[in-house]
């Protein structure tokens, strides 16, 4: 009996929205715990804690949707992609459990309160550029032999990588800051206003130079962009990529605390439409395609009864939290 029914293209979408819902809501609140270590004094650190206390673990959800989505549904690419880039995910995910104790301890443990601090900022921080090296590593591509990963456990780390890694501590920054515009009032949201300027300065720049690098680095990546006629129906998407980086840097200048978070999703939209573009279909950059390292339809056809359920319970309950604690947050009395 010849199969209906491609679930390739389903799992496909399905862990692209866990990828994005992950680097939307955890990176924004990782861009909070970034911008955290600017604040000038307690009240104002524990208004920008305030400010993620009830949300910040529910977001990390994704992160785990997503790692067991990828290993279900594309095991080829697990086993290639993980053993590549293993450091850098052992630090991130080092960084998040110490970034959660942080958070706990900050409140419960007076006496050290200032060691907490730290540790909350620079986990945040070492997390997201561990992060941005996963996807530079992912951009560029991996050593593979046969159906296994043949590079080195250093391969990671290229200046590419890196250039990545500090691209999406702007990033962060950028979102972190225009939650905290939302968020916040008087000084500490002009503050957030001011930060905002020049993580966007930052990811405008990064931008370029990954727009720049990445068809240089791989032929067929120009070819993909920069020939005729293509170069015609993806002209849109850099075209918007200015028009959202200009709408950004207004609301950042005006009274508007709605747009600056607007802007800075619409730029994350858009740079994750341009890698999409940039390497579809495959899923192991250059060698394997997503048909090539799914697993197969029955697994897909099992995994998919019960994602399908777990989907909708998920995005309720975010949905729900995010509209209890809504409006406005003070250090003193947490959210009105």
């Amino acid at each position: 009996m010849s199969q209906v029914l491609d679930f390739v293209p389903i799992w496909t979408l399905i862990l692209g929205i866990a990828v994005f819902f992950y680097v939307l809501l955890d990176g924004f609140d990782l861009g909070v715990g970034i911008l955290y270590g600017f604040a000038p004094n307690t009240a104002a650190r524990n208004t920008i804690m305030n400010s993620i206390a009830p949300i910040w673990d529910g977001n990390e959800t994704w992160l785990v949707l997503g790692g067991l989505g990828l290993l279900a549904a594309f095991p080829l690419a697990f086993a290639i992609i993980i053993p590549a880039v293993y450091f850098p995910i052992l630090v991130m995910l080092l960084a998040l459990v110490f970034r959660g104790v942080a958070f706990e301890f900050r409140f419960r443990d007076a006496e050290h309160k200032t060691f907490w601090d730290h540790a909350f900022n620079y986990g945040s921080g070492i997390a997201t550029f561990a992060q941005g090296v996963v996807l530079g590593s992912f951009i560029q591509g991996f050593r593979v032999s046969g159906r296994v990963f043949s590079g080195t456990s250093f391969d990671f780390l290229t200046p590419f990588s890196i250039l990545t890694g500090i691209a999406l501590l702007f990033g962060y920054g950028l979102l972190g800051a225009g939650w905290l515009i939302l968020k916040t009032e008087g000084d500490l949201q002009d503050t957030a206003r001011h930060q905002g300027s020049v993580c966007l300065i930052g990811v405008l720049a990064a931008i370029g130079t990954v727009s720049v690098w990445t068809p240089i680095m791989n032929p067929a990546i120009a070819s993909r962009w920069f020939v005729f006629p293509n170069i015609l129906f993806l002209a849109p998407v850099p075209l918007a990529t200015a028009a959202a980086a200009l709408l950004t840097w207004r609301a950042l200048h005006s009274r508007s605390e709605v747009l600056p978070f607007v802007g800075g999703i619409g730029l994350f939209v858009l740079s994750f439409t341009g890698i999409a573009v940039s390497l579809y279909p495959m899923i192991v950059p250059h060698h394997f395609t997503l048909w090539e390292a799914a697993s197969s339809d029955r697994t897909q056809a099992f995994l998919l009864v019960g994602t399908l359920v777990l989907l909708p319970v998920i995005l309720m309950y975010t949905s729900w939290s995010y509209w209890v604690f809504r409006g406005k947050v003070r250090a003193d009395i947490g959210y009105h």
